[in-house]
């Protein structure tokens, strides 16, 4: 998978781009450097699947839980992780990640190199990088 967002006003339409290839998957762990668009490209996923609540980035809550009230998707939860302050990964344990990951729920995951032997085998791998024209690729 390879999308590119030219600016700001192209996301939503990027969005449903990357919705469209999902498949079955379900984890999903972005990669990106600060300020590469990791939360504002998940935000736009959300929306477009639905979600009504404000999405916001869960850097102090590590998880955020967001309820799907669209018919466009047959899942009707979507978890929200940032790993970024984690400092041991019995932190990761704690919080029964394994609830999160195997539940069958999309899981959408910032900061994964900080838990990346916790990734189930399956966990799509989504770099975003920011390009030198300012636009961002997407690749999975």
């Amino acid at each position: 998978m390879e999308i590119k967002i030219q600016d700001l006003g192209k996301i939503r339409e990027a969005a449903r781009e990357f919705i469209s290839q999902i498949g079955q998957h379900t984890v999903f762990a972005f990669y990106g450097k600060m300020g590469a668009g990791k939360t504002t490209f998940i935000k736009a996923i959300c929306e477009e699947l639905g979600v009504e609540d404000v999405i916001t980035s869960p850097t102090f809550a590590i998880v955020n839980e967001y309820e799907l009230t669209s018919h466009l998707s047959p899942l009707t939860t979507i978890y929200h992780f940032d790993f970024y302050r984690i400092k041991k990964i019995e932190e990761v344990y704690d919080m029964g990640y394994e609830d999160y990951f195997y539940s069958g729920s999309l899981c959408f995951i910032e900061w994964p190199e900080l838990i990346e032997d916790l990734l189930p085998d399956d966990a799509v791998r989504v770099t975003i990088e920011e390009q030198p024209d300012g636009s961002r690729l997407i690749t999975a």
